[in-house]
């Protein structure tokens, strides 16, 4: 008879671990509760969990260790269409961890399957893998199975992930350019001042000449490249880690998004895309029949920008006191252009308002593309002109000396 793991909570809070034999998971959870405890995990320590254990550890080696974003898109809309043709709730995840290709695919959507088999809602299933599902996403599906539209929000959850992915991917290929120049610059600066710099300087100090202040400058930061190279790498290094784990922060993160939102151009291209995918969740939302405030609520979950986030909050804080939804986001004008506020106002008042979100939400993303490809367009001249700057200065800094040299000569 397989063995089941559990792991469970007492009634004064304790966690308790075991084992319990049971013909199938739906009996072994029987039996924990018999016991007087809640079950927090389940697993089968069997040889079949072994063997999944093995295959997912073998896969691990040379394929994906985590659910990618296709791989998610795929479980949604195949989930969805499932759904809508009518298979029953518990024979469709039954398919689709049957039809995973990817190891690691199969093994979470089978704990999916299993969690929903013992009892527990999908959202609440997916909600203890926040790793692979996203709040905004767990959000959503806690909205459909409440109002009885699972399989139209999973479809909705589906579109808006292959429309993020795809503005996402113009932004990567927007600055995939400028970041390519920036490394060359990098590359560049790095080999004048540890191979060809020292030529030059050798050159001078036969000569015994004293070096303008521009090329004792260039000869100091050489000499501290090449002394201390591998000081200031250790320096960036930490400097790093620092950042990284200052902007995990609560306050560090808030700091640097008010930051970032304050730079010129920068700030309102990002204010524009929260902007944008606040108003397509929201449409989408609306649109799969979720009432106004849970909508709202699952929609500031998406813009990202927690000081965005507070701002909106405050707005639905206005929308649940009666106020109405235009006028509310009327305040918040960092967000929310008054263009826009007024197409929310009207089409609030029309009754179309998840078709006017959505339609905002296009022209936005579109404006937004054409504005990422202009500011990639000056980027690219400025770039080439900070190389320009760079090898043009350590030129004339290493040839104005060279004129001297003849008085020396002489």
């Amino acid at each position: 008879m397989p063995q089941f793991a559990y792991k469970a909570m007492q009634l004064n809070g304790a966690l308790v671990e075991g084992n319990v034999d049971a013909s199938n998971r739906h009996e072994a959870m029987r039996q924990v509760e018999v016991l007087g405890l809640k079950p927090i995990r389940l697993a089968e320590s069997g040889g079949g969990a072994a063997k999944s254990a093995a295959a997912a550890g073998g896969f691990q080696l040379g394929g994906a260790k985590k659910i990618t974003p296709r791989m998610l898109e795929n479980f949604t809309r195949l989930l969805s269409s499932l759904l809508a043709a009518g298979v029953p709730f518990s024979r469709a995840l039954v398919i689709i961890h049957r039809e995973a290709s990817a190891p690691v695919a199969k093994a979470k959507w089978k704990e999916i399957h299993d969690f929903v088999i013992d009892g527990m809602s999908l959202s609440d299933a997916m909600a203890r893998s926040p790793e692979t599902f996203p709040r905004v996403y767990v959000a959503m599906v806690e909205a459909g199975e409440a109002g009885g539209f699972l399989d139209v929000v999973l479809a909705q959850i589906a579109d808006f992930q292959a429309r993020e992915k795809d503005l996402q991917g113009k932004v990567v290929t927007a600055l995939m350019y400028p970041v390519i120049l920036l490394v060359l610059a990098m590359g560049v600066l790095i080999f004048l001042l540890v191979f060809f710099i020292p030529r030059f300087q050798m050159i001078f100090q036969g000569f015994n000449a004293e070096l303008p202040i521009l090329t004792q400058i260039i000869v100091g930061i050489s000499e501290a490249v090449r002394h201390y190279g591998l000081f200031l790498v250790a320096g960036v290094v930490v400097g790093v880690v620092s950042l990284r784990n200052w902007f995990k922060s609560e306050k560090g993160r808030r700091s640097w998004e008010g930051i970032i939102l304050k730079i010129p151009t920068i700030g309102p291209l990002l204010a524009q895309f929260a902007m944008a995918r606040f108003c397509r969740m929201l449409g989408t939302l609306l649109g799969a029949g979720v009432p106004l405030i849970n909508s709202l609520n699952v929609a500031r979950r998406s813009i990202g920008n927690q000081i965005l986030v507070d701002a909106v909050s405050e707005s639905i804080d206005r929308v649940k006191e009666g106020k109405p939804l235009g006028k509310s986001l009327a305040q918040n004008r960092s967000l929310f252009p008054g263009a826009i506020v007024e197409m929310i106002s009207v089409a609030e008042e029309s009754g179309k308002l998840d078709q006017e979100l959505l339609r905002i939400a296009n022209v936005t993303e579109s404006d937004l593309d054409r504005q990422l490809k202009t500011v990639v367009a000056l980027a690219e001249p400025l770039m080439l002109f900070l190389i320009a700057a760079l090898v043009g200065t350590i030129f004339i800094g290493m040839v104005i000396p060279i004129f001297s040299l003849q008085d020396h000569i002489k």
